[in-house]
């Protein structure tokens, strides 16, 4: 097995005070407490609906479980574990004779998002095993899950059905994506057949159309590129390949995972931290996103961008790079906390183009001259009455996982990827209690302190992140500073009860180009018009006036919901723009629309 570089502090070790801890709080007490809407992810594995619309209903319960079990990491609740107890045990309960438990009946099974189905009771039931407190619920978990798998494994393989044969959908690229449950099973339980059959997804190559491993490993052709371009299914698939490298050793998938992460990042994720701007599908965002679709085009997914910073957030646990810390944080502050329908808005429901009683993400994400609430991804009824959708139930993970990175363990100390207000009680190398006080908004001010309370002076290293939209970044330790390059500062040396870390990172609003077309960005914050906001026209030309070569830009004071806002000097008078995670989020009234890329 695999040692990860970073690992998690324990259940609850971190208590913040800024925005990653009210939304992650707003997420819990909304969404994760309402036992009412488990009831009816639940009663979906009993009535088994899915075959009458070739539907996906059976995912709600595992993606939702998942972003419930990390948001317990973070903020462990007795009341929350007592809901996903029973919970689970509801959806072990409707396990049949054959080991399934799927929202399909046996007579129509492995068609439609029956594997994926069965992919996320298998996710779900992993993650709750996690936090479980009992020990013979887990081996009824792990008996329930070895069931499943089983059964998959007389019915699945080579001179069998094809896995990839089991959708019609993305040529069997979402049934693929159970690879990584199946992996942690064969972790669970160290049986062979696990990780035979997990080879024997891996060499599928994910797709009947072409080996998506061996196209990331090739590096000839981009993910946009690829026979299937569904962006969501595909990095799943890929955290399997990464899983299989963790329990195995083998570099060559850890590469090749790596390769297809950077490819991604550099073809299709956009200013914002997410990808896709046709749908949920690669398609050269990072190029395409400053071009203008119809007011009800969908883009910018939710499941995309929460997905994108797993697959980062497992990558930066096995590797220790910054790079991924640094896109988890542009996907978090901006795509992620831009999809809190804090308010309860309505959303559209595109099929019946009629508007719903919201649900606590938004599932797009405009970013040329368009509102948000334009539709509930993934929407499906429930026969119990209601309904619920796919970036609803996904998004937890997101606002669970950015909290969690904030700061790490690592063999020899501490990791600090986010300057989150609050404190930070752990354990040190040696043993003892340490607590790190953190103070200063980060994104805001440009600069943190971390004061750090011990029992004993005691040698270890704490790691700093000096992000990359750094301007002349330093590092003052009791009172002496010195310069840092952008990345990690590793500051080992024999702490004592007191000993303060300040890091000052000088962020500047600055302009980005691309397509004859401007955005602006404030350290990881990308900055947005708002009709909402101001009077003026936002699809009118901006030319800035610069000043010695620099924009003249006036920071205000923040009005509520938003964490900056600046007027920035054009030839037209002040240009406001406020960050993008606040703008937009009133998309009932009127002059609705929001803008990142601007006409220049």
């Amino acid at each position: 097995m695999i040692q990860s570089v970073y690992s998690y502090l324990p259940d609850g070790a971190a208590v913040y005070e800024n925005n990653v801890h009210k939304n992650a709080l707003f997420i819990l007490q909304k969404q994760l407490m309402d036992k009412s809407l488990w009831d009816k992810f639940v009663y979906v594995f009993t009535e088994r609906p899915d075959h009458l619309d070739l539907g996906w209903r059976g995912e709600y319960f595992g993606k939702m479980m998942r972003g419930a079990c990390l948001t317990y990491h973070y903020l462990p609740n007795d009341e929350l574990y007592e809901i996903l107890y029973d919970t689970v045990k509801g959806i072990l309960d409707t396990q049949d004779a054959d080991g399934r438990i799927t929202t399909y009946p046996k007579e129509q099974e492995f068609c439609g998002w029956d594997m994926w189905t069965r992919k996320y009771v298998l996710v779900g039931s992993l993650y709750f095993y996690d936090i479980c407190r009992d020990e013979a619920f887990k081996a009824r978990i792990i008996s329930a899950m070895k069931g499943q798998v089983d059964y998959l494994i007389d019915t699945l393989g080579e001179d069998k059905l094809s896995i990839l044969d089991t959708s019609a959908w993305w040529g069997g690229l979402n049934s693929a994506s159970v690879l990584e449950p199946i992996v942690a099973l064969y972790k669970l339980t160290g049986e062979e057949k696990y990780l035979t059959f997990a080879k024997y997804i891996l060499e599928s190559g994910g797709c009947r159309d072409g080996n998506l491993l061996l196209l990331a490993e090739e590096g000839k052709v981009m993910p946009y590129e690829y026979p299937v371009v569904k962006a969501y299914e595909m990095m799943s698939y890929f955290e399997g390949a990464l899983a299989y490298y963790e329990v195995t050793g083998e570099t060559r998938y850890l590469n090749i995972v790596e390769k297809f992460a950077d490819a991604v990042r550099k073809t299709d994720i956009t200013i914002i931290g997410c990808a896709g701007c046709t749908h949920e599908l690669f398609d050269h965002s990072a190029v395409k996103q400053t071009e203008e679709t119809a007011p009800l085009d969908i883009m910018q997914e939710t499941c995309v961008t929460v997905t994108w910073m797993r697959l980062q957030e497992r990558l930066l646990r096995l590797t220790g790079k910054v790079i991924y810390a640094e896109g988890i944080e542009q996907a978090a502050l901006n795509a992620l906390y831009g999809s809190l329908n804090y308010e309860g808005l309505p959303q559209l429901e595109k099929n019946e183009n009629v508007r719903v009683p919201g649900v606590p993400f938004d599932s797009y994400s405009p970013l040329t001259f368009k509102a948000r609430g334009i539709g509930i991804g993934g929407y499906k009824k429930f026969s119990t009455g209601g309904y619920y959708g796919c970036c609803a139930c996904i998004g937890a993970a997101g606002t669970a996982l950015f909290p969690l990175i904030g700061v790490m363990a690592q063999d020899n100390g501490f990791v600090i990827n986010e300057y989150n207000n609050g404190t930070v009680a752990a354990t040190t190398p040696k043993g003892n209690p340490v607590t790190l006080a953190i103070s200063g908004y980060f994104t805001d001010e440009g600069h943190a302190t971390v004061t750090l309370a011990l029992s004993a002076p005691e040698t270890f290293t704490l790691r700093l992140r000096v992000p990359a939209w750094s301007h002349e970044p330093t590092v003052t330790v009791n009172g002496e500073t010195s310069a840092v390059e952008k990345g990690y500062a590793d500051l080992t040396r024999e702490w004592k009860n007191g000993d303060s870390v300040t890091i000052d990172c000088h962020p500047e609003v600055e302009m980005q180009t691309l397509n004859d077309k401007i955005a602006f960005t404030f350290g990881a914050l990308t900055l947005a018009r708002d009709e909402q906001k101001e009077d003026g026209n936002i699809e009118a030309p901006v030319v800035p006036v610069l000043h010695n070569g620099r924009l003249i830009v006036n920071q205000l004071d923040a009005e509520a919901g938003e964490t900056v806002r600046f007027t920035v000097k054009t030839e037209d008078g002040d240009l406001l723009l406020t960050d993008y995670a606040s703008c937009g989020k009133h998309w009932m009234e009127e002059r609705n629309r929001i803008s990142v890329w601007l006409n220049a």
